[in-house]
């Protein structure tokens, strides 16, 4: 079987996309499939090509045994709308060039969603490969850019509508990372095979690092409580509440905050912090994977927040796993499907309601004053996620879907 997986992100880049698509395609692999990915330069989430793929069209590459194939985007750290479509559409030529000329025939052709424009180049690929089409979701795009007012223009919202309806239509299989995301595309396209590729965790043995290094190295005390907020500092994160509920704490010495990582909100988030004079938050720079089992081990709880709008009811943050495989409590202002599987199901954290910094610190303060009460929650979340969400069952359930469809159709013929 050959499968070509077509996404912007890929590692070496960092991310809930490029971990998943990483961990699947190299099961895939193990299984016995012939795995090739087209992707862009790396370049996320400064949006800043890294030094080796300056400058180049295209790099072929053997990454952990996956042949990868690179392909030119142009980048530019901007909130400009305009050169935000200069990214994606200059990868959705570069990619169709690369695919046509260096790309042989495949089984199926997996295109990772958003970006929602790159399902242009994945149309044109899987037809002229004689290939058939997998569209995996992992945001409802452009319903979610919309709500979010990100996009205003109803021309423009009226064209990617019918990009997406297009994309469904022509989709073997669709598959979406939560269930939430699942039943909304197959209340509209119920004739479709829509399946749950669940997110899932990387390893759940021997992942905590009896290490205290990074806590001290950063400067923080063996007795403070480090609450964390790890990844992309962006707009649907609505990480205001973190500075509220800081600002709510200040007199609480030992509280300290950490945000970590880079996006596109960080800068306004910084000039809040100063106008706020908060000496109890720190921002740090995105870390590598490989830093992050140390960094959770140096923590007391992380923080997982969302926007509270009704589109992210269906939403399930992939950092969600990384830190409940550390045995880490969540606070998790996150509603619906999220807070049913790890709150109510999971009994993994605490819950406090999205863009509420008050509530989110009365929650700091119940694992505060009782942490063993947090450690109990972190194992029950370990558990939990190490039952349910493992990513060797995901993908051995997604290869028996993709490989007995494929001999369905072999039949047919």
């Amino acid at each position: 079987m050959r499968i070509l997986f077509l996404t912007q992100y890929f590692p070496p880049e960092t991310g809930a996309p490029q971990n998943r698509l990483f961990a699947l395609a190299k099961r895939l692999k193990a299984f016995g499939a012939n795995v090739s990915i087209l992707t862009a330069m790396p370049n996320y989430p400064k949006m800043e090509i890294m030094i080796n793929y300056t400058n180049k069209f295209y790099v072929s590459e053997n990454l952990e045994s996956l042949d990868v194939h690179r392909a030119y985007i142009f980048v530019k750290n901007s909130k400009s709308l305009v050169l935000r479509m200069f990214t994606y559409f200059s990868f959705v030529l570069s990619s169709l060039i690369v695919g046509l000329c260096k790309i042989n025939k495949q089984d199926y052709i997996f295109c990772e969603s958003p970006p929602l424009f790159l399902g242009i180049s994945a149309l044109i690929l899987y037809k002229v490969k004689k290939a058939n089409f997998i569209f995996n979701v992992s945001d409802l795009w452009p319903e979610s850019a919309e709500k979010l007012g990100l996009v205003r223009n109803k021309f423009f919202l009226y064209l990617t509508k019918k990009l997406e309806e297009t994309l469904y239509k022509n989709a073997y299989i669709i598959s979406g990372q939560t269930q939430g995301i699942v039943k909304n595309i197959q209340s509209r396209f119920p004739e479709k095979n829509v399946y749950w590729l669940k997110n899932g965790m990387e390893s759940f043995e021997n992942n905590i690092v009896e290490n205290i290094s990074w806590r001290e190295k950063k400067g923080f005390s063996p007795d403070d409580f480090i609450v964390l907020y790890a990844g992309i500092i962006g707009f649907a994160q609505g990480l205001d509440v973190i500075l509220k509920a800081a600002k709510t704490l200040v007199t609480q010495s030992k509280i300290k905050f950490i945000l970590l990582g880079d996006g596109p909100e960080k800068q306004r988030l910084l000039e809040l912090n100063s106008s706020l004079n908060l000496q109890n938050v720190y921002f740090f720079d995105s870390e590598p994977k490989s830093q992050m089992p140390f960094i959770l081990n140096s923590i007391d709880a992380a923080v997982v927040p969302l926007k509270k709008i009704d589109l992210f009811k269906g939403a399930i943050p992939s950092k969600i796993f990384e830190i409940l495989s550390a045995k880490k409590p969540l606070l998790l202002g996150v509603e619906g499907e999220a807070e049913e599987l790890f709150i109510n199901q999971g009994k993994a954290g605490l819950k406090f309601e999205p863009d509420n910094g008050d509530d989110l610190a009365n929650k700091i303060l119940v694992l505060f004053n009782d942490q063993a009460l947090g450690k109990n929650m972190g194992m029950h979340g370990y558990i939990f996620v190490k039952k349910n969400f493992n990513n060797d069952s995901i993908a051995e359930n997604f290869w028996e879907l993709i490989n007995s469809n494929l001999h369905k159709l072999m039949n047919k013929t």
